[in-house]
């Protein structure tokens, strides 16, 4: 199976990037977990994104708050799929990551989720690997059914209390 990369601008966007971490380990998906700067260490960031395919890597998340240039650091030097992590902040509320993510030129995708959204970054990659890995696909329709009885049930003891 191959792993994904979660990459995140500082160690400060840890909080965030748990969450696809727990969400990787509930999959039984193997990853990795680095602190790279698009600003700060941009030779390591291009390396890494440059060497992820022959590394092993099927997809990469990258967490970055404010400037939030990092996911298309990484797309700009790997044709892997890239899912940018806006991560609030105190400036904006997150609104500048979000702009700076999902505003990407043609020729450039980086596929965005939701401010501080990394348990839907980690599950779209895992959709992605799923495309060829049966045994993951059915971890994803199981997830989403047990999630839809968990709505039902819920929905039978609020129709109970509250219906006549």
């Amino acid at each position: 199976m191959k792993k994904i990369a979660v990459i995140m601008g500082s160690d400060s966007d840890l909080p965030v990037v748990e969450k696809a971490i727990r969400t990787l380990k509930e999959y039984e998906v193997p990853y990795e977990v680095h602190v790279y700067s698009a600003h700060r260490t941009p030779e390591q960031a291009r390396d890494f994104a440059k060497g992820a395919r022959q590394s092993g890597f099927g997809a990469i998340i990258a967490a970055a708050g404010m400037a939030a240039h990092l996911a298309g650091a990484f797309a700009a030097n790997t044709t892997l799929p890239v899912i940018g992590i806006p991560v609030k902040s105190a400036n904006f509320d997150g609104l500048d990551a979000l702009l700076s993510t999902v505003q990407m030129p043609s020729g450039m995708p980086v596929a965005t989720v939701a401010v501080d959204g990394a348990a839907n970054a980690a599950l779209l990659a895992i959709q992605m690997l799923a495309i060829e890995d049966a045994t993951l696909a059915q971890k994803l329709e199981d997830a989403r059914r047990q999630g839809a009885e968990k709505v039902l049930a819920k929905d039978a003891a609020v129709a109970e209390k509250f219906n006549f």
